[in-house]
């Protein structure tokens, strides 16, 4: 029996150290065969340029999202710009967008999946213009890329989405994008599933530099429209009622409408200069800008007015109480519509165009009420 157990270990040991030793001698292998990077040679490995049809001899690399080993490559010749987009092969989509923002929501992307080893993956065009499925179709959107030269490679467990358009400059952000492991959107009409994980990053396209991968401008925007809406849009509207149906209530109605109209002013001014930090290349980004200007300058006018109020005793308080009245409202109709505006810019939702048209829909309602309570007490008065 002893000699059967010596010789049943070792049978039975044998496999067990082969696998170990395949496997930590594989692994390397493995790690190397899905790894890109832009150190020298940041050149495109022999096997891959070979099959993409365009000059891929002298790119710029950059690291463009470490945490999924995104690597982007780019040149220029005149107005055609060609890029080549490396990331790991999880079975599913990857994708690179061009927006002008930082917002994915506007943008135009090329996704590319692959369907084996070498070219015979599919890479599309796609117009971002929501956040669903169906609202990102196709082998649709704004760059003007050039025939037969975007495809995908698909090698050494990587993935290379290459492609080429036209344009003067490429837009300042790229958004980059991983889909759902081992979901292939060719059996979905090739409408992509809802992305894994996403992020954006600004790209210096002269000087080859990119931004930390993140969504500052994204973000920028978020604070823009917020504070501008709740500032020009939510607290001015109130602080006019307030001054308009709570006089009886002296001197309560002027503190609560200086303080309102204080707080939504400085709120609306920084909502300003947060815009200013944006990209206004958008449709209806210059009637945005121009309105928005408007209002700052309306709202400005105001406090001018209010540091410059004449005594109630004096001729021409009549004249300064017509004046501060009308202007207060021209900011707030105009402060009214540029929100709409933003929100169509933004490519927001219906919920929030509506969200807003409903509180505008209720304080309409409740300012009718008070002004035929104000009108009936004045007339029995």
């Amino acid at each position: 029996m002893k000699p059967r157990s010596r010789c049943s270990s070792v049978i039975n040991g044998a496999p067990l150290l082969l696998v170990v030793v395949v496997c930590c001698g594989l692994s390397p292998v493995a790690r190397s065969q899905s790894s890109d990077s832009c150190s020298t040679p940041a050149s495109l490995a022999a096997g891959v340029s070979k099959l993409i049809p365009f000059d891929t001899s002298n790119l710029t690399c950059f690291d463009a999202w470490s945490s999924e080993n995104f690597i982007v490559r780019y040149t220029s010749s005149g107005s055609t710009w060609s890029f080549v987009l490396s990331a790991p092969d999880k079975g599913g989509y990857v994708a690179v967008g061009f927006s002008q923002d930082g917002a994915m929501v506007g943008s135009s992307a090329v996704a590319g999946w692959s369907s084996g080893n070498g070219v015979g993956g599919v890479a599309k065009q796609y117009k971002l213009g929501g956040t669903s499925s169906r609202s990102c179709p196709p082998d649709q959107g704004s760059l003007s890329l050039v025939a037969k030269n975007t495809l995908v490679v698909a090698q050494s467990s990587r993935i290379y989405v290459a492609f080429q358009f036209t344009a003067p400059q490429p837009t300042p952000y790229l958004i980059y994008a991983v889909g759902p492991s081992n979901t292939n959107p060719s059996g979905n009409g090739d409408y992509l599933a809802q992305h894994r994980v996403y992020t954006s990053a600004a790209v210096n396209y002269a000087a080859g530099t990119t931004s930390s991968a993140g969504g500052g401008a994204a973000d920028t925007k978020k604070w823009h429209g917020a504070m501008a809406g709740l500032g020009w849009g939510v607290l001015m509207p109130v602080g006019i009622a307030l001054a308009r149906y709570f006089k009886k209530h002296d001197p309560f109605w002027f503190y609560a409408h200086i303080s309102v109209q204080g707080v939504g002013f400085v709120l609306g001014v920084a909502g300003v200069v947060a815009g200013f930090k944006l990209n206004d290349d958008v449709p209806g980004g210059d009637t945005h800008q121009a309105i928005g200007i408007t209002v700052l300058v309306l709202g400005c006018l105001q406090v001018l007015a209010f540091l410059a109020r004449p005594d109630k005793s004096s001729k021409v308080r009549r004249y300064w109480n017509w004046y501060h009245h009308n202007v207060g409202r021209a900011a707030v109709a105009c402060a009214a519509a540029n929100i709409f505006i933003g929100l169509n810019i933004a490519h927001e939702g219906n919920a929030a165009r509506a969200g807003y048209g409903i509180f505008l829909v209720v304080l309409a309602l409740v300012a009718v009420f008070l002004e035929v309570k104000l009108w009936r007490s004045r007339r029995s008065g």
